[in-house]
């Protein structure tokens, strides 16, 4: 997750709205990691059949994450490129993809799990690779990098219906591009695929174009914000309420119901109009996401993105050291859970042993109030450490204190 840096282009500075949005992306992913290994229940939030507002919210909340870690991953490398020449850009981004994926399967996976080696094919490892990708994108024209990134995010859906059997020896590759589940990669080594890199590569791209706003005269990059967030959420409510396309269909591999339609209860006809595809990303859940987003960014960018009291000056301070909150929180939140297993007398040794990846045991897990508890508790620890390097990289300019 590169950092952003000046407006202007005239000093090296970082845009905090920008920082600000990405610190609060990364407190929020917390609440799904801190219900992840402290529920009670056994069927996912997104169940319709058995799921309430409170915890469909909890789980719904947190969906705006993984897309804007790709793109403001995009819209860094795009001011990281500013100051350096496109050779260093792509070898930033190439070496950094390496990075991420090498810590996918030994720091990220200990923390999931406890256990070395382990990991899967989730965000880190998928935000690695599409990296690596875009140390070649970057190399081209910007009207082709807006064409390309805007084309596979809008027509990907049209392969939903094409299914990895259909490649024979190949069909591990298809899964990796754009099919959430378990694959048998070369030399039968199995894995499971958690975040397929289509579209989430082509965010990242439109991230990097992203960047461009923010060399315009700020009247007019604010009216450009407004319109594209505008833009892209009344096209999300269209193509939800119409289901003519952008959502696949229920039994394609994903975790959502499908097409949207009238429920016998408002409470269920809510939760289904918002319960969009994210593995992968479906164009509705992209709308639905990055539309907000960028609403919310025009109003931090008519503040001047001038944090206002404690809790904006701390969304700040995670904001600016994002890889590094990220390996912390999930070993606090792991700890905290064998801590309060403990003091609560609930089934501890399992989660030495592959955690929330293996059978959750009978008499485990809280209610969301505890959820929530455990979440707060972590932010708050978190903002210790996570000032003390924001503290450092403002201090010192070491080359590795880019890769963290």
């Amino acid at each position: 997750m590169p950092s952003a840096g000046s407006a202007n282009g005239a000093s090296a500075s970082r845009i905090v709205s920008l920082d600000i949005l990405r610190g609060l992306i990364m407190v929020v992913m917390a609440i799904d990691h801190s219900r992840d290994f402290f529920t009670n229940l056994r069927f996912e939030p997104e169940t319709l059949s058995q799921t309430y507002y409170a915890l469909f919210f909890t789980r719904w909340i947190t969906h705006f994450c993984a897309p804007l870690f790709f793109f403001l991953a995009g819209t860094g490398a795009y001011f990281y490129g500013r100051r350096r020449t496109p050779q260093a850009l792509s070898r930033f981004l190439w070496t950094r993809g390496l990075w991420l994926i090498v810590l996918e399967f030994t720091v990220v996976g200990a923390a999931w799990s406890f256990q070395v080696p382990f990991g899967f094919l989730g965000v880190i490892w998928a935000l690695g690779a599409s990296m690596i990708i875009m140390a070649a994108v970057v190399r081209l024209p910007m009207p082709w990098i807006i064409g390309l990134s805007t084309g596979m995010i809008v027509t990907h859906n049209l392969l939903d219906r094409v299914r990895p059997e259909q490649f024979g020896s190949l069909a591990w590759l298809w899964t990796i591009l754009h099919v959430r589940g378990d694959v048998l990669l070369p030399f039968h080594i199995p894995e499971f695929v958690l975040f397929p890199l289509v579209p989430l590569v082509a965010v990242m791209a439109a991230g990097y174009a992203f960047g461009t706003l923010y060399f315009m005269e700020a009247d007019r990059r604010r009216k450009w914000l407004l319109r594209l967030g505008l833009g892209l959420t009344l096209a999300f409510i269209f193509l939800r309420v119409t289901n003519l396309y952008g959502n696949p269909p229920v039994g394609l591999g994903g975790v959502s119901q499908g097409d949207w339609s009238l429920q016998p209860s408002l409470e269920k006809t809510i939760i289904l109009f918002l319960d969009v595809e994210k593995y992968p990303p479906s164009l509705q859940f992209l709308l639905m996401t990055l539309g907000p987003a960028f609403l919310l960014l025009a109003w931090l960018d008519q503040k001047n993105g001038k944090p206002h009291g404690p809790l904006t000056a701390a969304l700040l301070t995670f904001g600016r050291v994002p890889m590094f909150f990220y390996i912390l929180h999930l070993y606090l939140i792991h700890w905290l859970a064998v801590l309060v297993a403990a003091l609560s007398h609930q089934p501890v040794s399992w989660l030495f042993h592959g955690a929330i990846f293996g059978e959750t045991p009978d008499g485990y897990g809280h209610g969301l109030p505890v959820v929530y508890l455990m979440w707060l508790t972590a932010v708050v620890i978190l903002y210790f450490p996570c000032r003390w390097f924001a503290a450092l990289k403002q201090r010192r300019k070491d080359w590795w204190l880019s890769y963290v």
